[in-house]
């Protein structure tokens, strides 16, 4: 017989309670399911399943990252050729999460990824906010390996009008076709949205400060702490870092297990769309990291922009607060 260790344990249950919640929410959906029925369909205790996820809105979160995850679909054979067959692809790998007419209300919500009736607060509508905007970071990076200008407002512009049909779908599946949308994303590759990028605050951010720590555990570059609400610095990181940098964004949340992992599942659904379309070399040159504890570098809260400069396992700058993440990325000279 063999004997499973603690953790091997712990995993078998989290994924006997992950494959049970799946089957609930697709019945019932995230309003009407119940923890008690999870817990029997597991063959586990309610206690078990809270002592792997404290709520049921975290275990529907992340039945959602599975979901994204495991996604399937074929790896790109090359990189598109143009902004327009970009787009186009990306559209098209992304409404395949559309229902069909005759799929039930609660297996298409979760097919689609809905958060109706999940979250109701205002936070949470702050933390979508900027998770919007780190997606559109995300995607717009990709589109620039096929056009030199910014594509950060294209991208969100994009993402806006597929957002918009999976609401329609929801409401009213089959009322769309999704190829129609799909060419729409191709056309607004012609639209000229003069997308420039000059945040007005950060001319009075003030300089990182030059230190010398030892890190070897981290990896050389710039690495930008951020909080579920300053999500939008991501951005700042990336323009300021020098060409070729790679940069790290560490997301935390004051409730990891919710806010945490919505931020987690919008990013995770959007790379897994992302590597169908675009070759490693044309994807993002962003790590985005999530639950990493900060890597010890800062307070894990809502709020929080830390950022350091990585050289050869030393940490050589460091800033805290609004701005810290462009402060970081700006520094140039080898001894700062």
């Amino acid at each position: 017989m063999v004997r499973l260790t603690r953790a091997q344990q712990q995993e078998r249950t989290r994924a006997s309670v992950l494959a049970a919640a799946r089957d609930e929410f697709s019945e019932h959906g995230y309003v009407l399911a119940k923890i008690d029925r999870i817990a029997e369909r597991a063959e586990l205790t309610r206690g078990a399943v809270y002592s792997n996820f404290p709520s049921k809105r975290a275990l529907y979160l992340a039945v959602l990252i599975d979901l994204a995850k495991n996604a399937g679909g074929a790896e790109p054979h090359g990189d598109p050729a143009s902004l327009a067959e970009a787009l186009g692809s990306f559209a098209r790998v992304w409404l395949e999460r559309l229902p069909l007419a005759g799929d039930s209300v609660p297996g298409g919500r979760l097919q689609l990824r809905s958060l109706a009736g999940v979250f109701d607060d205002g936070h949470a509508r702050d933390v979508l906010a900027q998770t919007a905007r780190l997606e559109a970071l995300l995607l717009g990076l990709a589109l620039e390996s096929c056009a030199a200008e910014r594509q950060v407002r294209l991208a969100s512009l994009v993402l806006t009008l597929l957002d918009g049909a999976a609401h329609q779908a929801e409401a009213a599946p089959g009322a769309s076709d999704p190829f129609d949308v799909a060419l729409a994303c191709e056309h607004l590759a012609g639209v000229n949205l003069t997308d420039t990028w000059a945040p007005p605050h950060l001319a009075f951010v003030e300089p990182a400060r030059p230190v010398a720590e030892a890190r070897p555990d981290l990896a050389d570059g710039v690495i930008a702490v951020l909080g579920a609400n300053r999500l939008a610095a991501a951005e700042e990181a990336v323009r300021a870092a020098r060409s070729g940098e790679r940069v790290t964004v560490v997301v935390v949340a004051g409730a990891p297990a919710e806010t945490g992992r919505l931020v987690r599942l919008r990013v995770a659904d959007l790379m897994a769309c992302l590597r169908r379309v675009f070759t490693a070399g044309a994807l993002p040159s962003v790590d985005v990291l999530f639950d990493e504890g900060a890597l010890g570098l800062a307070q894990a809260g809502d709020e929080t922009e830390v950022a350091v400069r990585v050289r050869n396992g030393v940490i050589v700058a460091r800033a805290d607060g609004r701005g810290a993440a462009h402060a970081v990325a700006s520094v140039r000279k080898a001894g700062r």
